[in-house]
């Protein structure tokens, strides 16, 4: 009989259906960790093997190498028990607790090293939990997290709600039904598998906009595929939770249409400043950053920048001991920009430059900093690109990403060069980068990563040139 092991949930909280798809397979390799989930999982052995030198210096720990090995250690109250295995037959549940440690009251507490600073994460509730239980203590569970704390982590109704799931989904002879999610499904190794079958039912949620609480109360109303939805009237949707507003309801029924007949419709006219005359003061405006920094802290290894004249630009940091020295030269590029370009509009993708900038400005207390206040401030040359094309366009993609516009061959229509970079991509790159001794192989490294923030800044660009055609186009039309 199949045994559930408390580390599922981390695939569980993401999708049952994922876990399903888990159980049913005994081909490891096929779901064999690759890319940014196998450095965050080395980066993660690397935290524990830190708390257990820690542990080594206070206290007696001693490695288990069995269940039955681990029962003898506990009967000898010893102190810490490292690589713990427990086993329930009677529940069906085998776990492996980091370690086990004796408290004063002399029950064990399961105590798991996490990279997350958040240790209220539903699956490390869950799995302490699950340890919890099969401790048979109730003395709640701990976390050694990201920054360094030691939480106590308290889970069991959460551990109750999974190991009841888990037993049904183990006899399930059918996948369970589930949403389609973008994040979450384009991470998952079972996509390919998934989304044809999403699509052939015309899965609403499949549609940007449509959470799962939102295509629940579409269905609800007799609206269960993207067909019916696109030929809905907007007025005819009852205003019931998550549908409230009108002009979202309107604005849903235009996206099931853009999806469906694979056009884009307008929902305001584009800003007059989508006008050829700008165009001269625009220099676009991308950054990677590396979460999974030693000290916890985003440390950004790359400002990129492509001008008006299409020239790449760029500050660049070996490493996080370099992190004030690169956003000086951040500062110092952009009151260079000003100079040249006296309109200057610092053109990107998303919130997660302006935000960078923020999180910079604190942590080196520099709000107050000329370029800072004016890169924050009203007056601000900041030009999120993003926002005013979901103000202004419905375009019939799932997701409104860069890569999902950029590369759709009826909208933008730019190809990055390596196809399979990324953000994260470019974050296992640079780790790769900061780990190799060899001369060549970091220079290839940090030329791949140029090349893709490269192709972010003109496909950025790109997406500008595209979005003043359409100004045009509809100015032209008027």
């Amino acid at each position: 009989m199949t045994q559930i092991n408390p580390s599922q949930a981390h695939a569980w909280t993401k999708c049952r259906r994922r876990i399903w798809f888990d159980l049913q397979t005994t081909d490891t390799e096929s779901i064999a960790l690759e890319g940014f989930d196998q450095l965050i999982a080395q980066n993660g052995l690397e935290h524990e093997r830190r708390l257990l030198e820690s542990l080594r210096e206070h206290r007696q720990v001693v490695e288990a190498t069995s269940i039955e090995h681990t029962r003898t250690l506990m009967e000898a109250s010893v102190e810490v028990i490292y690589q713990a295995q427990l086993e329930n037959v009677s529940l069906g549940v085998k776990g492996y607790p980091d370690f086990i440690l004796l408290n004063d009251k002399g029950d064990y507490q399961a105590l798991d090293a996490k990279l997350s600073r958040d240790a209220n994460r539903r699956d490390i509730r869950i799995q302490l939990g699950c340890y919890q239980t099969l401790l048979g203590s109730d003395a709640p569970g701990l976390v050694f997290n990201g920054n360094g704390e030691w939480i106590e982590v308290e889970g069991a109704e959460l551990s109750n709600r999974f190991l009841k799931d888990m037993r049904y989904l183990l006899s399930a002879n059918t996948s369970p039904v589930v949403r389609y999610s973008h994040s979450k499904c384009r991470a998952c190794p079972y996509y390919d598998t998934c989304r044809p079958q999403f699509e052939a039912q015309g899965e609403l949620s499949l549609l940007y906009g449509v959470s799962a609480s939102v295509a629940n109360a579409l269905e609800s109303q007799g609206i269960d595929s993207i067909a019916l939805l696109a030929s809905a009237s907007a007025q005819a949707i009852e205003p019931v939770a998550y549908l409230r507003s009108e002009t979202k309801r309107e604005q849903l029924v235009m996206q099931a249409i853009a999806y469906q007949e694979s056009r884009i419709l307008s929902l305001a006219p584009l800003p007059p400043l989508f006008d050829v005359a700008h165009r001269a003061h625009w220099v676009h405006f991308d950054i990677e950053d590396n979460p999974l920094s030693r000290s916890g802290d985003k440390h950004v290894y790359l400002w990129g920048f492509c001008t008006p004249e299409q020239q790449f630009e760029y500050v660049w940091t070996d490493d996080e001991t370099q992190d004030e020295r690169g956003w000086l030269e951040f500062l110092a590029a952009v009151d260079g920009y000003a100079v040249r370009f006296p309109e200057l509009k610092l053109v990107h993708f998303s919130a997660h430059e302006r935000t960078t900038i923020k999180q910079y400005a604190a942590r080196y207390s520099m709000q107050d900093h000329p370029t800072v206040a004016w890169l924050l401030g009203p007056e601000s040359p900041l030009y999120d690109i993003a926002v005013t094309l979901k103000e202004s366009l419905v375009l019939p993609v799932d997701s409104y990403g860069l890569k999902d516009i950029c590369k759709h061959p009826k909208l933008v229509n730019f190809q990055w060069r390596d196809e399979d970079s990324g953000s994260q991509w470019s974050v296992v790159q640079f780790n790769a980068y900061l780990q190799t001794q060899d001369r060549f192989e970091r220079q290839r490294l940090k030329a791949d990563i140029l090349r893709y923030n490269e192709d972010d800044v003109r496909a950025t660009q790109a997406l500008e040139y595209w979005l003043t055609e359409l100004a045009n186009a509809q100015k032209a039309a008027m």
